[in-house]
């Protein structure tokens, strides 16, 4: 797997979104692994899709009611089939972190990746999902060297009391032992 001069993986599915802005430095040197499903718990909807395309329904599902009006996205989803889609190129700010602070550094958006798996937080992740992220960030720290083992987060490290994403499903060691 290789990230190219636009910051777009190559033999993964490019679904460009309009949600994400210029990094106001350019650096990126964090990588925030998140889960995502729509509804909570249920896998293999369209609704993630649509969530970050800015095209969701929220009358398609009750739970949508506090999603109308919000513009979130992710550079990259992957879904537990292990199929990577990349919405916004890593060179550009996808907005996946919310009020967030790193090592004293507030706005995570503006130096980090956000990678979404589809999950939840007790629900064990697939093998197809770790394959797929473990080439995700091997791409990722060749092409961005200062992204290491600790620079490398859940959603829950940079928002904690906030967000507990990846979960206690996510294993980290496992993870880790792959990428390094």
């Amino acid at each position: 797997m290789h990230i190219n001069e636009l910051g777009q993986l190559n033999n993964v599915l490019q679904r460009p979104c309009t949600h994400y802005d210029e990094r106001p430095e350019g650096e990126v040197s964090l990588l925030v692994i998140h889960n995502i499903s729509l509804p909570a718990g249920q896998f293999a909807t369209p609704y993630v899709d649509d969530l970050f395309m800015g095209a969701i329904d929220c009358t398609a599902h009750e739970s949508f009611a506090d999603l109308k009006g919000l513009r979130v996205s992710a550079h990259c989803f992957i879904r537990r089939t292990g199929e990577i889609i990349q919405y916004v190129p890593f060179e550009k700010r996808a907005w996946h972190a919310g009020i967030s602070t790193f090592e004293g550094r507030e706005r995570c958006n503006d130096f980090s990746v956000g990678i979404e798996l589809e999950g939840t937080d007790t629900q064990a992740y697939t093998q197809a999902q770790y394959n797929a992220l473990h080439l995700v960030t091997k791409a990722l720290i060749a092409k961005y060297p200062e992204i290491n083992r600790s620079r490398i987060v859940g959603h829950c490290d940079i928002a904690p009391g906030r967000k507990t994403d990846p979960g206690a499903s996510f294993d980290w060691q496992y993870y880790f032992d792959l990428v390094f």
